[in-house]
């Protein structure tokens, strides 16, 4: 093999079709774009969802429902969930970190105790949020809800 002799694979190179090179390119004097209209002229550029005049699909659809802007979205750790750590790692305190090391929580969220499950071992827990249900089965086991 030598430096000379080498070529690319057959059909992986194409060569760029040149616009407006006058009627020896074969494109003829609209160098191929056509007769008039906005995509035969220089710095044409339509708008994302531009339906040529009709009213676009995102016009066309009704809007409804309502978001709040003012939402605090909390990531929800039911006492079962809270019930098996305690049982794996013989915690007698449960915090916002100790929930990220188990992964029920991830860095940046905000913790709410919910109060599916039983709670079955006496625990302090340390988080953002609780439900009614979940403070009074924490605190009938003689455990304390703290929020931060």
């Amino acid at each position: 093999m030598k430096l000379n002799s080498l070529s690319p694979a057959e059909g992986s190179v194409k060569n760029n079709f040149r616009r407006g090179r006058g009627q020896g390119s074969g494109g003829g004097g609209t160098a191929t774009q056509g007769h008039k209209g906005a995509q035969s002229r220089s710095g044409n550029k339509r708008k994302r969802g531009f339906e040529g005049g009709q009213m676009p699909l995102q016009r066309r659809v009704p809007k409804f429902g309502f978001k709040n802007v003012n939402r605090i979205d909390h990531t929800g750790v039911n006492l079962d969930a809270i019930q098996r750590i305690v049982e794996a790692q013989n915690l007698t305190e449960i915090t916002v970190e100790t929930l990220i090391k188990s992964g029920l929580a991830s860095k940046n969220d905000l913790v709410k105790i919910l109060g599916r499950g039983e709670l079955k071992s006496k625990v302090n827990i340390n988080v953002h949020a609780f439900t009614a249900t979940a403070k009074a089965a924490i605190e009938a086991k003689g455990g304390v809800a703290t929020e931060i």
